[in-house]
């Protein structure tokens, strides 16, 4: 498929850790609800409960916060795959921030290394990626039984580039804590990534491992893990440890024939099955990350971003009850089909929000500004529509840079608040026809 021509300006919006734009969309208009009315984080349940909280979080919107599935079917809106059955779903425009169709959006449910968006997204910017750590035997404890791991030695160098492939492509729970240990430890690492959710207003979430392992309280959202996956998509270095298939990870010192030491390697490969394909589940085309996640208590979850004729979509599912092989990637690929044939047609049911840092200052004309950036129309919203038949298409897409220049007032300020995403070559290359 040929690139679309450069005269065709993509915009990205992306929030990072301190900014985010406060998009302003005619087509949101009467479907927001508007963030000043955003709820206090709860407090989490010892465990999920079997069926969606009757009242969740209002964050991004009132219709967000209800049961069930929550879409606005009309003529020439494609209705949603029949066969979906994750507890927790939603499908946004990575651009817009709004919010196409959600089912369950703020039921805190475990998250597993879906998690790890947030740990990246909270460390990446503290280390050089050419900085090289010695693993001492510290660093490696605590590490949950049964723990995804990249194989990770104590006593052995590794730099910071290596520690974030083992995070992205093999979910190494060794690398995380390696990474914890030279941020002061799982403690304050877990207190930071705190803090960096309170800042995205992800007030779902409650850390209580940095690594998601399966932790009593430890809680996310489907929507608070696209907020985490917009936010780190901002950064460069994020964008291309989630985007990589495989790649080479240090191994154990041996002696080459002439008997001096040699650092072996190994491959790893991203077990991100749209992004590297399994027997069951093909590559899915115009796919560009981002992370997946596994426990006993959390089933299977993932989020994902792809690019389809200039609109970029995320999509995250939280535990299918469909228990068949790599049924998260296959209800996922189903909603990006869906979202890409529904973008421009659905009006949106809520959207995500921006960091803290990036609303206007508090009081009346704030929230007034708030509200004309955001749309309000929360209570005014179409009733819930049901989907009961099949949907999407097989389309294929290609992933590209994408540039934008929005400029945004905030609080007295001029921000550029686009920035260009240009996807490693990589991506495109796996991405064409």
């Amino acid at each position: 498929m040929p690139a679309p021509k450069k005269t065709a300006r993509r915009s990205l919006l992306i929030t990072s850790a301190t900014l985010l734009s406060l998009s302003v969309t005619a087509a949101v208009t009467a479907a927001v609800a508007a963030p000043a009315a955003l709820a206090a984080p709860s407090t989490p349940s010892e465990s999920p409960t079997a069926t969606p909280p009757a009242q969740m979080s209002q964050v991004g919107g009132a219709r967000l916060g209800q049961p069930g599935t929550q879409v606005n079917l009309a003529p020439g809106v494609p209705v949603l795959p029949k066969d979906l059955t994750a507890r927790s779903w939603i499908v946004s425009d990575a651009e817009s921030g709004e919010v196409l169709a959600a089912h369950n959006a703020h039921w805190q449910l475990p998250p597993a290394s879906t998690l790890k968006m947030l740990f990246a997204d909270t460390l990446l910017p503290r280390f050089p990626r050419t900085m090289q750590h010695r693993v001492a035997p510290t660093d490696l404890a605590g590490i949950g039984a049964g723990s995804s791991l990249v194989g990770i030695k104590e006593n052995q160098t590794y730099t910071v580039h290596d520690l974030w492939l083992g995070v992205f492509l093999r979910s190494g729970n060794d690398a995380v804590h390696v990474l914890s240990a030279m941020n002061g430890g799982v403690a304050q690492t877990v207190q930071d990534m705190r803090d960096h959710a309170t800042e995205l207003q992800a007030l779902d979430t409650h850390v209580v491992s940095p690594d998601g392992y399966d932790a009593k309280g430890q809680v996310s959202s489907a929507y608070d893990l696209t907020l985490f996956a917009r936010s780190g998509l901002q950064k460069k270095d994020f964008r291309e440890y989630c985007s990589t298939v495989r790649a080479k990870f240090p191994g154990a010192m041996s002696k080459n024939g002439k008997g001096k030491p040699v650092r072996e390697s190994f491959e790893i490969q991203n077990t991100n099955r749209l992004l590297s394909g399994d027997s069951d589940v093909p590559v899915y085309q115009g796919i560009a990350g981002v992370k997946n996640g596994n426990t006993t208590n959390a089933g299977a979850t993932f989020t994902g971003v792809a690019e389809r004729n200039g609109k970029v979509l995320l999509v995250t599912v939280m535990n299918p009850e469909k228990h068949e092989h790599n049924e998260v990637y296959k209800e996922t690929a189903k909603l990006f089909d869906w979202g890409f044939q529904a973008a421009g047609k659905v009006t949106p049911v809520g959207e995500l929000v921006p960091p803290k840092s990036a609303q206007p200052s508090a009081g009346p004309s704030a929230s007034a500004s708030a509200g004309s950036a955001h749309s309000t129309g929360g209570s005014g919203s179409k009733p819930v529509a049901s989907s009961t038949a099949a949907g999407g298409s097989s389309g294929m897409g290609v992933a590209l840079g994408i540039a934008g220049g929005l400029v945004v007032l905030l609080g007295g300020g001029a921000y550029l608040v686009n920035r260009r995403w240009p996807l490693p070559d990589l991506i495109r290359r796996r991405t064409r026809p």
